[in-house]
């Protein structure tokens, strides 16, 4: 398989090239042994059924991930072997995808493997960043306090997700019923009414001409419109799992009206806590760039970042580099600043994530308040409109019988 990769080498010289390896472990090995460091390795190219198996491919919740980090921090500082402490939640998890994970970690951990790798071979569970975290953490003596720190910046970057599942489930659940009850009386309700209103002849109303004629398409046609509505999600979904259909998909999310900038601030707080915990580590600025890149979950915020990683290893400045690109609110900037010049970059990003969630907080509750009104009013409208379209000629087919 090719892979296009992007790294520099040892005088600082940034590449960018291909690769021909049989997966991404082996391109990442031939281009250490050649002398790069990493940046960025993508699969080239890819196709609509790149994304299919992430349809039947499982790990482990969030908050899964949080537990498990608090447990064995707790299990670790009261003296407990690390091999045991995992055994332990092994048997108390009720996820046996996750207990499978655990069982392999333990088995690895005691042919001799690091944590840190046997973590690795789980990226569906633990993903880069959480590894290298686990791998200063071994390294320094300090992996209690990296797993609690790794398990406060999962339960703050999931929070505004969380709140936002929660905060939609209603008004999601009131369209499904409301288009479920439509497309029911449209499909058997009424079509029985329109045919008495078709024998009793007359003039009839405009609305009920409509109605009528929708009864109609959707009685002969409903099954194959439903089928084609379901077909064009499924290759949509498809297209957004291939790199094109990604970075569009995310480009959209941070764009979007009305809650793209609730994405992009959103995704931007995730960043910020992101950056602080690796450089409270630490680790390099390139290397933290590229790791808070790998987990931004936004295509375009990435790509912007491994621009922006690019350009410290040339000598440029965080703040300055990360204003060339539009996504980077001016906050944000302005804050990286003052952090580079006061030597307090994780402080400063921190006051940032803080902000940028109090803000999407703020809007969160902003949207719904326009959500529930605008269903209200669709819903009424529509309810009003059948009303019309089948008691108008009602009421005129009674007088004509009455007179």
């Amino acid at each position: 398989m090719d892979y296009e990769y992007i790294g520099y080498t040892a005088d600082r010289q940034v590449v960018k090239g291909k690769i021909d390896a049989s997966g991404e472990k082996d391109a990442e090995d031939r281009l250490a042994a050649s002398g790069y460091q990493i940046l960025s390795l993508k699969a080239k190219g890819g196709s609509i059924l790149t994304g299919m198996p992430s349809l039947f491919e499982k790990g482990a919740k969030q908050e899964e991930i949080v537990l498990f980090s608090r447990q064995l921090a707790l299990l670790l500082e009261s003296g407990v072997g690390i091999v045991q402490s995992l055994d332990l939640l092994k048997v108390q998890t009720t996820n046996k995808t996750f207990a499978g994970m655990l069982d392999t970690i333990i088995s690895d951990l005691r042919a001799g493997s690091p944590l840190s790798v046997a973590l690795e071979k789980h990226p569906k569970a633990f993903n880069r960043m959480y590894c290298k975290m686990i791998a200063v953490g071994e390294q320094t003596g300090q992996l209690e306090s990296v797993l609690r720190n790794l398990a406060g910046y999962a339960e703050q970057s999931t929070a505004a997700a969380r709140k936002i599942r929660q905060a939609m489930t209603y008004p999601i659940i009131v369209l499904v019923l409301a288009v479920g009850v439509g497309f029911l009386a449209v499909t058997f309700i009424l079509p029985p009414i329109m045919d008495m209103f078709k024998t009793l002849g007359g003039k009839l109303p405009l609305m009920t001409q409509i109605l009528i004629a929708v009864v109609g398409f959707m009685g002969n046609y409903g099954v194959y419109v439903m089928l084609a509505v379901l077909a064009g999600i499924l290759l949509l979904y498809m297209y957004s799992k291939t790199p094109n259909g990604a970075l569009q998909k995310d480009r959209f999310m941070l764009t979007m009206p009305v809650l793209g900038r609730l994405n992009l601030i959103n995704t931007l707080a995730r960043i910020c806590r992101s950056i602080t915990i690796l450089f409270r580590s630490g680790l390099p600025l390139p290397e933290i760039l590229k790791l808070a890149a790998e987990s931004s979950g936004n295509r375009v915020i990435s790509n912007a970042l491994m621009d922006v990683e690019a350009d410290i290893i040339k000598g440029e400045g965080l703040a300055s580099a990360m204003g060339r690109h539009p996504e980077f609110l001016p906050l944000m900037l302005e804050m990286t600043r003052v952090g580079e010049e006061t030597g307090n970059l994780d402080n400063t990003l921190t006051i940032v994530a803080d902000s940028f969630e109090i803000e999407a907080a703020d809007k969160l509750q902003t949207v719904l308040g326009m959500i529930e009104p605008a269903m209200t009013i669709i819903i009424g409208l529509a309810v009003g409109f059948l009303a019309l379209s089948i008691f108008v000629p009602i009421y005129s087919s009674m007088s004509l019988i009455g007179g």
